[in-house]
């Protein structure tokens, strides 16, 4: 005869469950403090740039990446070409290919929460969790705080819109706003002296462009970056073996 499930497993189950998605909502408290800023700063950008104000909720739901929707914006607004789009967005974006190689997907729960963990894995997200200890990494827990995140980015750009709508004109210079979050992600990406060649690597590669193809020089200033990285990285191993072999 089948036995009727236990209505106190299920208890427990549940009770286990809903614990789990309290923590992942404690757990995007701190993400939420610097996601909500950045989304009202998206917002006031869609309203300052003349673009469409529902714009801001489709680049949170449809792209959330971050930094990359700050830049949408500014390449929207400037018709850039498709082409420019697309390689700045893979070139921005690039480092969320390996992240799935030390993120925890295996512990969210095939089907939707799965795809949606993938989809949502975020800096902030990946920050919090790639080195957590495996206990902590229940599937509701990890879901709902990339829910939370999100909420944060999509409820901060309705802010932003709704503040830059009421204001009686643009704020002047709040466009560098997005050059300053890049300046500050460079210099914190640069903070020790390894990482000073990439950025010199980095400016000639801009002085370059802008002598060569002043028309399109983000688009070509990032191939010839990607390739001298690639180039340094090379030559790096080859030096590395050297070494080795000595």
């Amino acid at each position: 005869m089948r036995s009727l499930p236990d209505p106190a497993a299920r208890g427990d189950a549940a009770t286990t469950r809903r614990a789990s998605i309290l923590a992942g909502l404690a757990d995007s408290l701190g993400v939420g403090l610097g996601i909500f800023p950045l989304g009202i700063a998206l917002g006031v950008l869609v309203v300052q740039a003349g673009l469409p104000w529902w714009l801001a909720p489709a680049l949170s739901v449809g792209v959330f990446a971050g930094s990359v929707e700050l830049l949408l914006v500014s390449m929207l607004a400037a018709a850039t070409p498709l082409l420019t789009v697309a390689v700045t967005v893979l070139a921005v974006n690039f480092r969320h290919v390996f992240y799935a190689l030390s993120f925890p997907i295996d512990r969210v729960r095939p089907g939707l929460p799965r795809a949606y963990s993938v989809y949502a894995m975020i800096d902030e997200a990946y920050a919090t969790y790639a080195l957590a200890p495996r206990e902590r990494l229940q599937s509701a827990r990890i879901v709902a705080m990339q829910l939370a995140s999100q909420a944060y980015w999509v409820g901060g750009g309705l802010v932003g819109v709704a503040f830059a709508s009421a204001l009686p004109q643009p704020i002047e210079g709040f466009e560098f706003a997005l050059c300053a979050l890049f300046v500050v992600m460079t210099l914190d990406a640069a903070r020790s002296r390894r990482e000073i060649p990439s950025v010199l690597l980095a400016g000639l590669s801009v002085a370059a462009a802008l002598v060569a193809a002043p028309g399109s020089a983000l688009l070509v200033a990032l191939v010839v970056f990607a390739l001298l990285l690639t180039l340094r990285y090379a030559l790096g191993r080859r030096r590395s073996r050297g070494g080795d072999r000595a």
